[in-house]
């Protein structure tokens, strides 16, 4: 169980990373009429809560 909730937490560091791009890629576009539809934040926010509280189970864990 120990191993699977840290992997869970750096998986959701990874994907923040990914969202947290895209969002500042979406942020500075040139073209402003291609919006996109991702909810980048959205996703951001999710996927840190979901680290974070893995993290946090993984250490109680342990």
């Amino acid at each position: 169980m120990q191993v699977s909730l840290l992997s869970v937490s750096i998986g959701a560091v990874i994907l923040f990373a990914v969202a947290e791009y895209a969002g500042w890629r979406r942020d500075h576009r040139r073209d402003v009429d291609k919006v996109g539809f991702m909810p980048w934040r959205g996703i951001a926010l999710a996927s840190a809560g979901v680290a974070l509280f893995a993290f946090a189970f993984w250490l109680l864990r342990g």
